[in-house]
């Protein structure tokens, strides 16, 4: 067996070329630098800035991208894909704003809520309103006004009909308004929760970034990187509507109302186990959980990944006239291993 020895100046510009903060799925803040031909510029804190493509930036595409996103603001985005080979990763902010703006319009509709719209055009039968970024309709026989032609681009008052986010269907009625009753008692059942609490819940729904799970009468986002300690490529492989599981609170957003929430913390941290099981030296066997361009993750401990470079893994793949995949076991050496980082190095293992 050979171990390739690398000094500690080698090992940190390693470990340095990849980050477990930072993956797709997850919900990240970014302040708007500025913009290019792509879109957004936004750094995230990664090792350069990220882009949130012109068609991933605006909700209302008759509005310049720069009155959506300000630059110097801070915004809430989704990384639709990781780093490419210039270390720059793609993220969208229509996902989010969109996938929170259909939830909110589905408790206002449970709390027969009243809403505000704005009325963007007539069209047969009634006309299209904008409400919270989504677009709905208002057939004519819900409609108050009887001069239709004239109220276009004015605010009205509607109660919410139905909707359905998987087929865009929204529709509304300002005949019947009611006031809303409900603010207080929301508010009070956020003075409620804490950081910390653990609580029961229900999946309402599903999204690529994670799933809803309602916690008695208000929902938290449970993003797919709090589901598992171990790799989870979408929140459908591990939970399905209507599971009921504990969740713990790490986040409160009063002002927003938001609440997000974590499944793994109510587990064992794998690396604290890992750290009485694997030392330097160890051969281990492990299983490809994903390839990237600098190297290949592979899980060598329940939940806990390491990096193979991708000069090993091109070795490997030269040895063996094979292309190294996600679910491959791989026989590796472990070279370096940091438990309070949580980072571990591999070298191939030789016959």
């Amino acid at each position: 067996m050979v171990t390739k020895a690398y000094t500690d100046d080698e090992f940190e510009s390693l470990i340095s070329q990849y980050d477990y903060k930072f993956q797709k799925g997850d919900l990240v803040k970014g302040i708007v630098c500025g913009y290019d031909s792509e879109g957004v510029i936004v750094d995230i804190g990664a090792k350069t800035s990220a882009t949130c493509p012109d068609r991933e930036a605006r909700i209302d595409m008759s509005k310049p991208v720069n009155e959506t996103l300000e630059k110097g603001q801070v915004y809430e985005f989704l990384i639709i894909r990781e780093e490419d080979e210039d270390g720059k990763f793609m993220l969208s902010y229509k996902k989010v704003a969109m996938a929170y703006a259909w939830k909110e319009l589905e408790a206002l509709k449970e709390e027969d809520a009243t809403v505000e719209g704005i009325v963007v055009s007539v069209v047969k039968g009634g006309v299209l309103v904008e409400v919270k970024g989504v677009r709905g309709f208002v057939p004519s026989s819900h409609l108050r006004a009887k001069d239709t032609e004239n109220i276009v681009g004015e605010k009205i008052e509607l109660k919410i009909l139905s909707l359905d986010p998987a087929q865009n269907n929204f529709i509304l009625s300002n005949k019947k308004v009611y006031s809303d009753a409900l603010d207080e008692t929301k508010e009070n059942m956020f003075t409620n929760l804490e950081v910390g609490q653990v609580v029961k819940g229900e999946v309402v729904r599903i999204t690529d970034f994670g799933a809803f799970i309602d916690i008695g009468g208000m929902d938290g986002l449970l993003p797919l990187s709090q589901m598992s300690w171990r790799w989870v490529d979408h929140p459908s492989d591990i939970l399905k509507i209507a599971d009921t599981i504990n969740v713990e609170i790490i986040g409160i957003d009063h002002d927003k109302q938001r609440v997000s929430l974590s499944l793994k913390n109510l587990e064992a941290d794998p690396w604290i186990e890992a750290k009485n099981k694997i030392k330097e030296g160890d051969k281990v066997e492990g299983t490809v959980t994903r390839i990237k361009h600098f190297g290949a993750f592979v899980e060598v401990f329940p939940g806990v990944e390491a990096l193979l470079p991708n000069n090993e893994v091109v070795d490997y793949q030269n040895k063996n006239n094979c292309l190294l995949a996600a679910g491959d076991k791989i026989k590796t050496t472990v070279i370096r291993f940091n438990p309070d980082d949580r980072r571990i190095s591999l070298s191939l293992e030789e016959d």
